[in-house]
């Protein structure tokens, strides 16, 4: 064997090795109590009232439960408990946990202590420190609001959120969660908006509740995210530099077993992905994260948790530590957590299901009952919401453009079309068209009950509908699913963007009612009459067929409904004058933030193809061309043995000749990728996305399809990176 072919075959083979004997390095939770774990590290209720007097707990549990005005004046008691726990428990600094607009999380640590005599300190944190910190405000993405020798920025407290401790190997942090602004009070991060829009959404559906006779104290919308993420070994993961630094695979010959066999969707679930599951899980329930379900998905190395639903913004905080959870447990078992939308071709994709409902304190307002006919409180409900994504496709299209890694899923055989649509199904579909045909309901279409033919298994409640996994907005029961989300982004936008577009239907449909109520119309005869009204100008938007079908799509273009394919398709929607008229109206995005936001989310789809672009030339030059030069100098080195021997080797020569033909072939895209590369494509942001995506992404799709052919001629000991089948199926 040639020195190059030993090299090669230690730096891949050596991994498959390494990927399938690397033990766990991970704590042992088997045989924890969950109740007895659940929120341990979180400064939730019970802690909060053991720990403070009983008016300021009170007074703190009217601000969370009914959204008054917080009472600053409280601030250095709750600061006080906070420490002393967070001590109790080995913290010795405390962070403001906050949600900048790089859609991750970002933290200043500050430690507690304090110098007091000469050689003696103590442990501080007092109430101010509490409410307000004053991190960089010019490192991180503003667009526009901050420029970069502008530099402050404040945190603030959210008491909304419980804070909670992150342990590592030699010490805890206290984390606060905090809303984050610029010195001129303009939005920074995720949160504020998102706290806005539930201020909107709670007045709009308490007002709407008064006319219904119901009095509530607070409506909350509620949030069930489920997660889907890849694992590969760290070994491959790190002798993949487009893993490293795109988070995706940019090269990947599709390997003689994918997805096709459908055998790894809910089978049983690998030995160490189960044990990185449970860690996972155990760290979460610490946290108070209510884990519900863990399972296979369809690709293979994909796996998929979902949570309980929760109040919105502690939903989205928690959503935030999920993630970051998987990535840094993961490691603990020799695996890196991959949340990128499609990190292999030609296997499924990862997305985000957000389950997305409104409750009372005592009332999920999206239940239909067994009778929903009948049910005039969630027929007008369930109609706002219908009203908003018709009138708001576009909004709802961008909330979920936020990188160019869901433009490779959304409308492929594995993920909702990027056409907006809600699935109703069978029962309620039947009773909107009662409505929209004679306006009134006066039946539902019942479940039964389902026999399966074998006397010892029980009959089964029938659903009055089936599901439909192509749709992207479907009705599931008792809250609507989201479902053009992609794994790696923040929650916290999209569910601003829901909460305000029905914020907007529902004080829209209340004008119409108190103006007939106050011409002396009886409600329920107002009611009637707007739900008559406003049903047949919404069934366009509702269609329970199959979303991939060419068909669809055809019919939504005469519906009048958009279909917004990419990210660059759907991201300048947001600046549509009447989305900025609808977030200015109900204080949740002023005019230069929601700009800021369209800036930066381009700003984040240039960088994102710039780096692939010349992560896919480096790895080709550097790496790829070298090993098909070295397959095809063995190849001429066999040739020139024969001929010197006198043995015909036909076939050798032309596998020489293929080689070669290859080898020219990527020679020449990898140079018209680098042409492509070093142009800027504008001067304006807008300019340069559009170079990334009309010429950098053909030409590293050129690179690519050349590159995975030469994998499937060039000797495995040879190739220098992890193969898709090493990668998928090693675990």
């Amino acid at each position: 064997m040639t020195r190059a072919a030993s090299s090669g075959r230690s730096d891949r083979l050596s991994a498959v090795t390494a990927s399938r004997s690397r033990p766990p390095n991970a704590p042992d939770f088997r045989g924890f109590d969950v109740e007895e774990i659940f929120g341990e590290n979180t400064f939730g209720y019970s802690e909060m009232k053991a720990r403070l007097p009983k008016g300021i707990f009170r007074r703190l549990m009217a601000t969370i439960e009914t959204g008054s005005e917080l009472d600053s004046s409280m601030a250095d008691a709750v600061a006080l408990a906070m420490k002393e726990w967070a001590l109790e428990r080995g913290a010795s600094h405390y962070t403001h946990w906050f949600q900048p607009l790089t859609g991750l999380t970002a933290e200043k640590h500050d430690s507690f202590l304090t110098p007091s005599d000469p050689g003696r300190a103590v442990t501080e944190f007092s109430g101010p420190e509490l409410i307000q910190g004053e991190p960089d405000a010019s490192s991180l993405p503003s667009g526009g609001l901050r420029t970069t020798f502008e530099a402050r920025g404040y945190t603030a407290w959210d008491p909304t959120s419980q804070a909670f401790i992150i342990e590592g190997k030699a010490g805890a942090t206290l984390c606060i969660p905090t809303a984050y602004s610029s010195w001129g009070g303009e939005a920074l991060d995720k949160k504020i908006p998102l706290m806005r829009s539930l201020h909107a959404l709670d007045e709009q559906t308490r007002r709407a509740l008064r006319l219904f006779g119901v009095e509530s104290k607070r409506v909350k919308a509620t949030l069930g995210p489920e997660q889907e993420y890849f694992l590969v070994a760290q070994e491959f993961y790190y002798r993949r530099p487009d893993l490293i630094s795109a988070g995706r695979t940019l090269f990947g010959a599709r390997p003689p077993k994918g997805q096709e066999m459908e055998d790894h969707y809910f089978g049983a679930i690998p030995d160490r992905v189960l044990e990185y599951m449970q860690t996972v899980e155990a760290e979460l329930y610490r946290l108070g994260v209510p884990v519900k379900t863990r399972h296979n998905e369809v690709a293979p190395g994909q796996f998929e948790m979902a949570v309980i639903y929760e109040e919105a913004n502690m939903a989205a905080d928690h959503q935030q530590l999920t993630m970051s959870t998987l990535r840094r447990v993961a490691r603990d078992f020799g695996l890196v957590c991959l949340l990128h939308e499609k990190p292999f071709a030609g296997v499924n994709g990862s997305g985000k299901h957000l389950n997305w409902s409104m409750a009372t304190e005592d009332h999920n307002l999206l239940e239909p009952g067994e009778t929903p006919h009948e049910n005039m409180q969630f027929l007008f409900f369930c109609t706002a919401v219908l009203r908003a994504v018709e009138r708001h496709q576009d909004l709802l299209r961008a909330s979920a453009a936020s990188s160019p890694g869901n433009d490779h899923r959304l409308g492929a055989n594995e993920a909702p079309p990027a056409i907006l649509s809600v699935f109703l199904g069978d029962q309620l579909t039947d009773i909107f068209e009662q409505i929209a045909d004679v306006g009134a309901a006066s039946s539902s279409k019942g479940g039964g009950l389902l026999g399966l033919g074998v006397k010892v298994l029980p009959d089964l409640p029938k659903h009055a509908g089936d599901r439909n996994r192509t749709s992207p907005f479907a009705f599931t029961g008792n809250k609507f699913e989201f479902r053009a989300l992609g794994s790696s982004q923040s929650i916290s936008f999209p569910a601003t963007v829901l909460n305000t577009i029905v914020a907007e239907s529902i004080d829209q449909l209340c004008e119409v009612l108190e103006i007939e109520v106050g011409n002396g119309v009886e409600f329920s005869d107002a009611l009637r009459k707007v739900l008559a009204d406003e049903v047949p100008a919404i069934r366009r938007i509702v269609f329970n067929g199959d979303g991939y079908s060419e068909e669809w799509t055809e019919e939504a273009e005469k519906r009048g409904l958009l279909n917004l394919p990419s990210t660059l398709d759907a991201l300048p929607r947001l600046l549509d004058e009447k989305n900025e008229a609808l977030f200015g109206r109900y204080g949740v995005l002023s005019k230069r933030e929601l700009e800021s936001r369209y800036e930066i989310l381009l700003q984040r789809y240039f960088h994102t193809i710039n780096i692939e672009g010349e992560t896919s030339e480096e790895m080709a030059r550097t790496m790829i061309l070298p090993a098909a030069v070295r397959h095809l100098n063995e190849l001429l080195r066999t040739l020139e043995g024969a001929e010197g021997a006198g043995i015909e080797v036909g076939g050798v020569k032309r596998l020489a000749q293929e080689a070669a033909g290859l080898i020219g072939e990527l020679e020449e895209a990898v140079r018209a990728l680098g042409e492509q590369n070093a142009k800027e494509g504008g001067d304006d942001l807008g300019s340069k996305a559009q170079h990334m995506r009309e010429n950098i992404i053909p030409a590293m799709n050129a690179v690519r399809g050349v590159v995975d052919r030469i994998e499937k001629v060039v000797p495995d000991d040879l190739w220098p990176i992890p193969t898709y089948r090493d990668m998928l199926f090693l675990r």
